[in-house]
């Protein structure tokens, strides 16, 4: 599935720039509402809250278990190896970090901001019998709660676009990695194929909230998710935000015709 080189109620974005952020000063957007900064992490904590428990079969269903390919191919481009450290940033109910792990990754720290997911997560692993080297931690992806130049390798999947401050989670990603380091980031981004966008969107907005409210039992939390992908900047401004806070060597690789895509950097 790799292509190389989710206000309520509303029913498209076409009068939403992609990307955009909101422009008064502490404020935010969280889907297409405008909220105080200061309040975006706690609707996101809530949203991820309701829907732990049923998170990965949602992920399943919705993308018909395409996200799992995603996964592939992120692992596939990162490499893991025995001396590689990894922090995994939102990854709550570790799926990257068992993935990293099963293709001979060490240690790994999986920080997510919430404890429900973490909760979800270390059950998955005990389950597994995946337990060893891998440390749970809650945390804000803004302030990681890890010293300066301390691992290999940082990931965050599906989880960027939920941060209040992305240049600041960009920048601290940067603080946490060696010189040498790798970030990787595999997120929901911008349809490529004009003929594909049209249909994504009427799935995106009519069909995601529908199975949430079935599944999960909350259609808000994708509904939030459709307008949150909306508002997440597109491959090449991504790219250049990542560059801005010192990174070097990025490149981007659209999945799925650009419904998702993968950004991989440098820390040299």
């Amino acid at each position: 599935m790799t292509d190389n080189t989710l206000s309520k109620g509303a029913g498209t974005d076409a009068a939403r720039p992609e990307g955009a952020e909101a422009g008064a000063a502490g404020t935010t957007h969280f889907g297409f509402r405008t909220v105080a900064a200061a309040d975006k992490a706690g609707l996101v904590r809530e949203v991820f809250d309701s829907v732990a428990s049923r998170y990965d079969l949602m992920n399943d269903l919705m993308s018909g278990g395409i996200h799992r390919l995603w996964k592939r191919a992120f692992l596939d481009w990162l490499r893991p190896r025995p001396s590689m450290t990894l922090l995994d940033v939102g990854g709550g109910t570790g799926d990257i970090a068992f993935g990293f792990k099963k293709r001979g990754g060490g240690p790994v720290m999986v920080c997510d901001i919430n404890a429900e997911m973490l909760h979800v997560g270390r059950d998955r692993g005990f389950d597994r019998g995946l337990t060893r080297g891998i440390a749970w931690v809650c945390g804000n992806a803004e302030h990681l709660p890890v010293p300066d130049r301390a691992v290999n390798a940082y990931t965050i999947a599906f989880c960027l676009r939920n941060v209040t401050d992305i240049p600041q989670a960009l920048a601290d990603a940067y603080r946490v990695l060696k010189p040498g380091g790798r970030f990787m980031c595999l997120e929901f981004s911008h349809v490529a194929i004009p003929a594909l966008r049209a249909v994504y969107d009427a799935y995106s907005f009519s069909v995601l909230p529908r199975i949430g409210a079935m599944v999960a039992g909350n259609a808000d939390a994708y509904r939030y998710l459709a307008e949150s992908i909306r508002r997440f900047p597109p491959q090449d401004a991504l790219a250049a935000m990542i560059a801005d806070v010192g990174f070097e060597r990025v490149e981007v690789r659209n999945l799925s015709g650009g419904i998702a895509a993968i950004h991989s950097a440098w820390r040299l």
